[in-house]
């Protein structure tokens, strides 16, 4: 039993506590409710037992005691997540306490909902975890943003969190909407420039005669419609990060204005001769190919080398395959917390998304589940809901009918269904391995609950005999003896 899979329960409502337990027992959790003994350890701060917890779901009709039992909580252990039930008031609790309260919980439960809610609560318990057993928590703060597991994007955190404290130029490369920016922000934010300002621009979304008034400002007169002084973006940005993005969009004459700066360390505003200083991080970024630029006249080398001091290349989402079930669940949770919905996706919709080529990177991906949250407030998304573009598999179970008779006791069908793997876990998994296991448990528990007989377990699988034998044997769930 692995620790995310011990929930205490604390309800001062006994009946409310025994439901709950049923509930969460019949999803997997093995709970422990309050009896006493439980508030004591939290309240002595029992290291031993409070390590063996992964969340704490807590319920009162007083909201007033609802909130001295997260108090409670979050008094004994930092990395525990909360889980409340209802809707009650937390004015009143400090804002680390409110932080720890992942999602509320309504009564009776929503299964899609609930489990979702159990899903973020572990990736909460294990990255605190992680970070407290290899003392990184600042590392998992400072790329956040960056979701994944693959081998490219633990490529990039490493060279971030090298790069992240040094005075250097940084070039950051790769397809667009891979999120080069974000990389941009994090080695800001977590620099000892962060008190000062970030300061955005896009090369290629600025006119060509107008780029120069924009970085260096420009002075009251300096040309036809300058009325008034105007501060540049150079200036905005002092003691902090200047992002220069698309930087291969940027005219030749303005490319050696910027190299000037980066050399001099100076600058002057459109119409004026009093130079001014620029103690500023220049963080830049672009799609194009600069060396074939280089060798076409179009870019400038020795600005080239000026700005890929240290070089960053984002990889883009069809190589990094593994991450897209971790980033749809990145996407939900934000959504979320927005307060803009929520939605969940079955296996067969994630193994289709997993397939798609994603020319538009992991914005393309935002947009759709955007798109999907909105068509689709609070669905369970299949194939079919995808857009046709991104249909690569048949989610053969969607257009059958739920037998009202096979739910669970409880009103909660779909306990055991396709959105259920949907649920990853934080490293990722192999989607192909997963969805074979669970077939294979899903068959055998159709078997068990069924006395054996192949006929009886199909009906309750809802395909056809034949093709249960035939997975039967493929699994070598029965003796070959057996009849």
């Amino acid at each position: 039993m692995s620790m995310t899979d011990t929930v205490l329960v604390l309800s001062r409502d006994d009946s409310r506590a025994r439901d709950l337990k049923t509930i969460l027992e019949f999803i997997g959790k093995e709970t422990v409710l309050d009896d006493g003994a439980s508030r004591e350890r939290l309240a002595s701060n029992d290291e031993a037992a409070l390590e063996e917890l992964g969340l704490a779901v807590i319920s009162a009709e007083d909201d007033r005691e609802l909130r001295e039992d997260i108090e409670l909580v979050c008094h004994a252990e930092a990395g525990l997540p909360i889980l409340v039930v209802g809707d009650p008031d937390l004015g009143g609790l400090d804002k680390d306490c409110q932080d720890r309260v992942l999602a509320r919980v309504e009564w009776p439960p929503n299964y899609t909902k609930l489990i979702d809610s159990l899903y973020r609560a572990q990736i909460y318990r294990d990255q605190h975890t992680r970070a407290r057993g290899r003392g990184q928590q600042r590392d998992i703060m400072l790329f956040r943003s960056l979701v994944g597991t693959s081998r490219s994007v633990k490529g990039v955190r490493e060279l971030m969190s090298q790069v992240a404290d040094k005075d250097v130029s940084v070039l950051i490369t790769g397809e667009s909407g891979t999120g080069k920016e974000v990389v941009a922000r994090n080695l800001h934010y977590h620099s000892p420039r962060r008190e000062k300002p970030f300061v955005p621009v896009n090369c290629g979304a600025i006119p060509a005669e107008l780029l120069e008034s924009e970085l260096f400002g420009h002075e009251k007169g300096a040309f036809t419609g300058a009325i008034t002084a105007r501060v540049g973006r150079f200036e905005l940005a002092e003691g902090g990060t200047l992002f220069l993005d698309e930087i291969g969009d940027m005219p030749l004459n303005m490319q050696v204005k910027i190299l000037r700066v980066l050399q001099e360390r100076t600058f002057e505003r459109v119409g004026s001769n009093r130079t001014q200083s620029a103690d500023v991080r220049i963080v830049a970024a672009t799609h194009k190919n600069l060396e074939d630029m280089i060798e076409k006249g179009d870019f400038r080398e020795d600005l080239y080398y000026r700005l890929n001091v240290f070089p960053i290349e984002m990889p883009a989402l069809r190589e990094r395959v593994e991450d897209i079930p971790l980033l749809i669940n990145e996407l939900i949770a934000r959504m979320e917390k927005e307060k803009r919905g929520s939605l969940r996706l079955n296996s067969a919709a994630i193994l289709s998304l997993c397939r798609h080529d994603w020319p538009g990177n992991v914005r393309e991906l935002a947009n759709l589940v955007e798109r999907l949250a909105i068509m689709h407030p609070y669905g369970v998304i299949g194939v079919q809901e995808l857009p046709k573009k991104f249909r690569y598999v048949d989610d053969y179970d969607e257009d059958l009918p739920i037998d009202e008779q096979a739910t669970p006791s409880g009103g909660m069908p779909g306990l055991v269904g396709l959105d259920a793997p949907a649920l990853l876990p934080v490293n990722g998994i192999d989607l192909k391995d997963y969805l074979s296991n669970l077939e294979k448990q899903l068959i055998q528990q159709a078997l068990d609950e069924a006395n054996g007989v192949v006929a009886r377990a199909a009906e309750k699988l809802r395909i056809r005999r034949t093709t249960l034998v035939e997975k039967v044997r493929k699994y070598g769930l029965r003796d070959e003896d057996d009849s």
